[in-house]
């Protein structure tokens, strides 16, 4: 397969993993109420468990098609320095890993949350759950953070196949102006939250992708 080919279906599968993620974390987070919180979990009492099982699949199944849209950031990236790129990918790919075990937990907490409200006493189970899979969320958003800092300044430089303005339109700018959105007008914003992670680097690989173009022209 010619590079520019590998190039652009490895951007398609990034941007399919955001779609098949979006569409996970859509199922099992989004709630009317916006009542989004990371401690008491109360937006997960506005989903079915059939709703929750749906999300998890999308989302545990999705996950890991993100390691490979990170090796199409790292071939854009390449031209400018390949070494600092591939590093970025290590950084990438390693958040993504730890992210396709957090979302694959996502379900099991749901289920705990609604146990809750019948009057089972889960409280212990809850704070063993916040130990051992929210640290992973901290740890994707620190390396969505890394390599989005990477990204930045390579494609900044002029000499990856990125134009220099998408040096702004990183993934975790993107990130931020979901949270942005959700400040100025919830009505909007709060549709954006349970998937921030996905709409920003859905939009990445949009415009990533977009800016393929000139290889193809220029093959």
């Amino acid at each position: 397969m010619e590079r520019n080919n590998v190039i652009v279906l490895t951007g398609l599968i990034g941007l399919l993993a955001a779609v098949l993620v979006g569409a996970g974390e859509f199922l099992l987070h989004f709630d009317p109420l916006a009542r989004y919180s990371e401690v008491h979990y109360d937006f997960m009492l506005a989903t079915s468990d059939l709703q929750q099982t749906i999300g998890h699949f999308l989302g545990a199944l999705g996950a890991p098609l993100y390691i490979v849209g990170c090796w199409h950031i790292y071939l854009m990236l390449k031209p400018a320095n390949q070494k600092l790129a591939f590093f970025g990918f290590l950084i990438g790919a390693y958040g993504f890993m730890l992210g396709a075990d957090w979302i694959s937990s996502r379900a099991s907490i749901g289920a705990l949350i609604h146990a809750k409200t019948q009057g089972m006493d889960v409280d212990h189970l809850i704070n063993l759950y916040q130990i051992r899979y929210e640290s992973l969320l901290t740890v994707v958003r620190i390396t969505t953070l890394l390599s989005s800092v990477i990204f930045i300044y390579l494609a900044a430089t002029g000499r990856s196949h990125y134009q220099k303005w998408h040096a702004f339109f990183s993934p975790i700018v993107l990130l931020l102006l979901s949270f942005v959105v959700y400040l100025i007008n919830p009505s909007i914003g709060k549709y954006l939250m349970p998937i921030a992670l996905n709409v920003g680097f859905g939009l990445f690989f949009i415009l990533s992708l977009i800016q393929t173009k000139k290889l193809r022209v220029s093959a």
